[in-house]
């Protein structure tokens, strides 16, 4: 959980730091970056709560599962469909879709794990 916290937290504050420089080499227009690094930064404030909670709340870490999955699929969307994205952005959109999947599972085996 700790780890997903970090990892989009400072993805979403490379985006609100780096909106216009990030615009030209992945397509996305500054706005549309400016609201995922608003988006990145509160959801991982939301996540570092559940994961420094003893025991990580179930419906905590299945929000966490569950947004991650969204986040993914939308990713994925977005790479093979969304016009205005460069090369750099498809590749780009690509990668995060297959760690934050990656923190799912992570998520999705802790879970089970503390089940046991």
């Amino acid at each position: 959980m700790l780890v997903d916290a970090a990892v989009t937290g400072a993805n979403g504050v490379a985006y609100l730091a780096a909106a216009t420089l990030l615009t030209t080499p992945l397509g996305p227009p500054v706005p549309l970056l400016l609201g995922i690094g608003v988006f990145l930064v509160c959801y991982a404030v939301v996540i570092v709560l559940v994961g420094r909670a003893r025991p990580i709340p179930v419906v905590g870490a299945w929000f966490a599962i569950v947004l991650n999955l969204a986040w993914t699929t939308a990713s994925l969307t977005v790479a093979f469909t969304a016009e205005r994205l460069t090369a750099a952005g498809r590749i780009w959109d690509v990668l995060q879709a297959l760690v934050v999947l990656g923190f799912a599972v992570a998520q999705m085996m802790g879970l089970r794990k503390a089940r046991q």
